[in-house]
């Protein structure tokens, strides 16, 4: 690939994230980066909030239907737990196909401007947090949301409880 198609396919995904948000009128709360924001740390320090203030977004295959679920930065799953809410072993969405299938590559993986075919759910982990900060389409960008936003804006279809109890 060469890499002016690279980086217009990284321009697209953030459109794509970018649009999707101004339609719920949150345009103004995007930030992209001159840095890296693609791993929890990296976004963690460029945003100088905790890891867990990051809304790590995980894609999953439940068959062949294709999943995102948003967790608390620090967060894993319990695979016994995903197994219980989901009816099959926890199979995530290979780093390759990631972008074919969502619509975002792995860095940059968010619930807007996503393909139709993907079902979006939040992990409880979030209700924490007043404020999170999702990926936007880049591994160079986030968007800062409160509960109420993020909710309204990812199309959720509802809470789960997927992750490791752990100590917060």
């Amino acid at each position: 690939m060469s890499v002016a198609i690279f980086v217009e396919e990284k321009i697209v995904s953030f459109e794509s994230s970018y649009n999707h948000l101004k339609n719920f009128n949150l345009e103004d709360k995007v930030k992209v980066f001159e840095s890296s924001s693609a791993t929890v740390k990296e976004a963690s320090d460029v945003l100088g909030c905790s890891e867990d203030e990051i809304a790590k977004t995980l894609s999953f295959l439940v068959g062949d239907q294709p999943i995102l679920i948003l967790v608390a930065g620090a967060q894993k799953i319990d695979n016994a737990k995903y197994k219980k809410e989901f009816g099959v072993k926890a199979q995530m969405i290979s780093r390759e196909n990631v972008e074919d299938v969502i619509g975002h590559a792995v860095g940059g993986v968010c619930p807007f401007g996503i393909k139709e075919s993907v079902n979006v759910y939040l992990d409880v982990s979030l209700k924490n947090y007043e404020i999170v900060y999702p990926a936007c389409g880049s591994g160079n960008s986030a968007v800062k949301l409160t509960i109420p936003e993020l909710e309204k804006s990812s199309k959720y279809l509802k809470y789960v409880d997927v992750c490791k109890n752990i100590e917060q």
